[in-house]
């Protein structure tokens, strides 16, 4: 196996976000470079034992993963047929033997790792059944009730929470008439082709804006843009099939960032918008 570093393209950076989270301090984190794995393994057991790594698995490409460790590191680690992947149920609990399509992300896991050529392949990933319910309940989306998906859902962010740091893989803003928080026809499509752009980018997070043109107090505004938002999010999540997971905090900026002039008509018509924000992890890009 020979580990490749390829140097990631100029990066974009959205500079505010807002993200639901238990406790809603992140610590910055460093962007990452992807692993290219070459070369078949040879016999594991011909390698020489590497350090046990326990952390929460963050990316899957294929036969690498990307695990992020309590102290805020990440380290990429090859897995194999040979890789044994087993799972308890907790003091007292026996162990069953699962494949590695098991891996899934969020998965909190320990790893027991082999050194080989300069990188890491796994000889043996052990896990909780309870946090494999959870991370595949999340996957799964709407398969369980609504109340248990959510706690679910905030559980899996609460183990995610530092990664704060974002690339900006493209924009789509749909517009509202004076007042209103309405979608129209043409924003409906416009968002789940947003949706459907998302879906084909790896890792790919929504981050959706509200806003709104001078016109009204500012108090008014506010709740105005945050309607917007959540009209926004309604569509995508109910129409567009996207998951519930995989969206930050809606976000009401009332009259603030305007896109244009708010003493023309015209300009006010391109400031009563949404913006839909399709974003990646910094830590987990390429990857």
């Amino acid at each position: 196996m020979r580990v490749v570093n390829k140097r990631a393209g100029q990066l974009a950076v959205l500079a505010m976000l807002s993200i639901p989270v238990s406790g809603n301090l992140y610590a910055q984190q460093p962007s990452y470079d992807p692993i290219v794995v070459e070369g078949a393994l040879p016999d594991l057991s011909t390698m020489a034992k590497g350090p046990e790594v326990k952390g929460t698995i963050i990316a899957r490409n294929g036969e690498k993963l990307r695990v992020r460790t309590a102290d805020g590191s990440s380290t990429d680690i090859a897995i194999t047929d040979a890789t044994k992947v087993k799972t308890s149920s907790g003091l007292f609990g026996g162990r069953s033997k699962m494949g590695n399509e098991a891996l899934l992300n969020g998965l909190p896991v320990t790893v027991k790792t082999l050194q080989w050529d300069g990188g890491l392949v796994a000889s043996q990933v052990s896990f909780r059944k309870g946090d494999f319910k959870t991370a595949n309940m999340i996957r799964n989306g709407t398969e369980q009730q609504f109340a248990e998906q959510t706690a679910a859902t905030e559980a899996l962010r609460g183990r995610m929470g530092d990664i704060d740091k974002y690339n900006v893989k493209g924009v789509t803003n749909v517009y509202f008439d004076t007042g209103k928080a309405a979608l129209s026809s043409n924003a409906k499509q416009d968002l789940c082709a947003a949706a459907s752009q998302a879906e084909s980018t790896d890792n790919a997070l929504l981050l959706v804006v509200g806003y709104t043109d001078s016109v009204g107090s500012e108090e008014y505004n506010q709740t105005l843009s945050e309607k917007r938002a959540s009209s926004v999010i309604n569509y995508l999540q109910q129409h567009c099939r996207w998951k519930p997971y995989r969206m930050l905090t809606p976000t009401g900026m009332s009259e603030a960032d305007p896109a244009a002039d708010n003493e023309t008509p015209e300009g006010k018509a391109q400031n009563r918008r949404v913006a839909v924000n399709i974003l990646v992890s910094k830590s987990v890009d390429g990857f």
